[in-house]
């Protein structure tokens, strides 16, 4: 599907961005020549960290060194050889950080799996990756393995981490991590040189790692990704934002999502920098507060929950507390932001920075845990304005960043001083991008992935022989030369008007409002548009306590009306925006209706990575759909859904199905 003239002029644009020089660790090409080099040059400064039972445990370089090689001495006594795919499973340890490597030092490739993923989710990867061991946390995800071990012949051993729980199982095929280290000082005895030789094998062309998709759309597919995909990449991106060995991160993200590849493991290798696994993912933000990192990564949806957090206590506080924080707020959103990037600011508004800084805005990041931030980055979906604005005000140096994991994360970033919040910044160093006519982003790089596992075809579908790979999002260069994302080409749609239909777009708007979680809108070949909402769970709860209204579950609070208002005014909101878009104005949604239940990942409706399944949801919620599209003002639906024991069950509800105030566009004058 052709989009109009605007966006096909950008296809011939084509920007690139030259990668900066590495000076140190350049023809370190390998995490295990990387890990030999920080143990030597930086023996004894932190490499990584864990909460536990509420005390911080370190491990330096050097110390860090003797666990890895430890352990991949004891894979090669248990038999595990140049090759062969490991599992990695469980929240972020640094065991199974130490194993990937391990795995890597022996010329085996580590295979990430979501540690929240169902046991059938977890056996298509453990299966089609041909996976021989597996490296997990706890007695959890022993479990799930031991129930699917029959669907994967290939897998043969299980080493755990924590062995809480264990003690009765049958370890014919299992063993501790402390166990295989035990083999592997005895091994490294008789064999002293078998490991260095092994590490001198390996080369940055070598499969550095598997890493699974979400699966929107199908199966997931198996990315595979060389040592100098990730390495190279980590090096330009650490560089450019000036990444050092004194920074500090907090390791909290999926193991198996190339967003931690990057940023918890590729960069820390590549710059020496130390990260921090926290104790569990309750206590992430207790956790943030406590290490106070200097580099940060998040989605969208953190920082708006995070403003959410702050709007809410603010409402909670006393007067004065609250005419401080509006007043000094306001002079933060005057001049926070030019200050921010190096542009002039008056004497007076700079000494009132200051104060606000004393009084405001230092305690505030010190709540969060964002008082040492020097670099942060968001990505993964839109970002509201005001929520970027928010924190770029109070001195945090958050960013947007386009990638995807065929890209080893970065294709655009944004530069100091040109961070704009509706763009994804310019190319990243090496990265080349262009606008086919079609309007779909494709990029070449160093990062550029090797290929699908076992997947010729989709590999050819999506890079050409030339390493172009084709993102499948439809974009265009603004007159700043920032790349600007607008939606899915492949949801890119239209009206039967003709008019252009952008639904992420759209649902990208209404999740900017801290009371919407979750929006899915339809609008392809129909007369008009018209959305799904799932509430905020936390977010309207607290509303609803502060203004006395009882609700025992989502379901009642969702189906209340004074929610249902709240909700139509932000839509309204949202419809006000879209007028004043030349190309979206006709795109206002005119019904709506609030979701029974959250859309959940163990239902098949999102990815693990929380992205909205559309085909599923489009079969799921049929009946929905088409009541929203006819004159009915309610529809009774009944879902089948799975509780967290893994038990099926099915919720019924009537829902209501309100028209939305709509707007006249506002036309640019000729």
């Amino acid at each position: 599907m052709l989009l109009d003239e605007e966006y096909k002029r950008s296809f011939f644009i084509s920007h690139k961005n030259r990668p900066v020089p590495d000076t140190q660790t350049a023809g370190l090409d390998t995490f295990p020549r990387l890990l030999l080099y920080h143990a030597k040059v930086r023996a004894d400064r932190p490499a990584i960290r864990e909460k536990d039972l509420g005390i911080w445990q370190v491990w330096s370089w050097d110390q860090m060194k003797t666990e890895i090689l430890t352990f991949a001495n004891g894979l090669a006594a248990m038999g595990f050889k140049r090759g062969d795919k490991i599992a990695i499973i469980g929240s972020n340890r640094p065991r199974l950080y130490w194993g990937m490597t391990a795995v890597q030092c022996l010329g085996g490739i580590p295979v990430p799996v979501y540690h929240d993923s169902v046991a059938d989710e977890m056996a298509y990867v453990l299966k089609h990756a041909e996976v021989t061991f597996a490296l997990v946390e706890d007695q959890e995800q022993v479990d799930k393995i031991l129930e699917v071990q029959t669907q994967c012949p290939a897998l043969k051993t299980i080493i755990y981490d924590d062995s809480r729980g264990l003690r009765d199982y049958d370890h014919t095929h299992m063993q501790a991590f402390d166990d295989v280290q035990r083999a592997g000082k005895s091994f490294s005895d008789k064999n002293p040189e078998f490991l260095s030789q092994e590490i001198n094998k390996c080369s940055g062309s070598d499969i550095s790692i598997f890493l699974y998709t979400s699966g929107t759309t199908g199966k997931p597919k198996g990315v595979v990704l060389t040592n100098d995909n990730i390495l190279i990449t980590a090096r330009n991106s650490a560089q450019i934002d000036g990444l050092n060995d004194k920074d500090e991160a907090l390791a909290y993200l999926p193991m198996a999502w190339v967003g931690d590849n990057i940023f918890s493991y590729g960069q820390a290798y590549a710059v020496g920098f130390c990260i921090n696994c926290p104790e569990g993912e309750d206590t992430v933000a207790t956790d943030l507060r406590e290490i106070g990192p200097t580099f940060y990564f998040a989605p969208p949806r953190v920082f708006e929950n995070l403003l959410t957090s702050v709007t809410i206590r603010m409402k909670d506080a006393s007067k004065l507390k609250q005419m401080l924080f509006g007043y000094f707020m306001n002079i933060a959103h005057r001049t926070g932001i030019s200050i921010l990037n190096n542009q002039p600011v008056g004497f007076l508004d700079r000494f009132l920075y200051q104060v606000g800084e004393l009084l405001v805005y230092g305690p505030l990041k010190n709540s969060m845990g964002f008082n040492r931030i020097r670099l942060a980055y968001t990505a993964g979906e839109a970002i509201g304005p005001e929520i970027f604005d928010f924190f770029r005000s109070l001195g945090i140096n958050i960013k947007q960043l386009y990638g995807q994991t065929e890209a080893s994360v970065f294709i655009t970033a944004q530069p100091d001083g040109e961070v704009f919040a509706d763009t994804v910044g310019v190319p990243s160093p090496g990265v080349e991008i262009k606008i086919a006519e079609s309007g779909e982003v494709i990029y070449r790089g160093p990062g550029v992935f090797h290929s699908y596992y076992k997947n010729p075809e989709a590999t050819e579908q999506t890079k050409d022989a030339e390493g172009w790979v084709k993102t499948g999002d439809a974009g265009y260069f603004d007159d700043k030369g920032h790349l600007k994302i607008i939606d899915r080409v492949k949801d890119v749609g239209k009206l039967n008007s003709g008019e252009l239909f952008a639904p992420k777009y759209i649902e990208n708007k209404l999740k900017f409002f801290p009371q919407i979680k979750e929006a899915v809108a339809f609008g392809h070949e129909k007369d008009y548009v018209t959305a799904m909402v799932n509430i905020d769970l936390d977010a309207v709860g607290n509303w609803a306590e502060r203004h006395n209204i009882p609700y025992s579950s989502y379901q009642e609070l969702a189906a209340h009306p004074q929610v249902f208002n709240m909700i139509m005014e932000d839509i309204e909101k949202v419809n006000q925006d879209l007028a004043a878009d030349e190309k979206l104005s006709n795109t206002q949604i005119k019904r709506f209706l609030i979701l029974h239940k959250e859309l959940d990942a163990d239902d098949g409706e999102l990815t693990r990575t929380r992205k909205v399944r559309r085909r599923i949801i489009s079969e799921r919620y049929s009946q929905l759909i088409d009541a929203l599209y006819s004159n009915r003002n309610q529809c009774h639906v009944k879902t089948e859904v799975t509780f967290e024991d893994g038990r099926k069950g099915f919720i019924e509800a009537d829902l209501d199905i309100k028209n939305v105030k709509t707007f006249e566009p506002l036309r640019k004058a000729s």
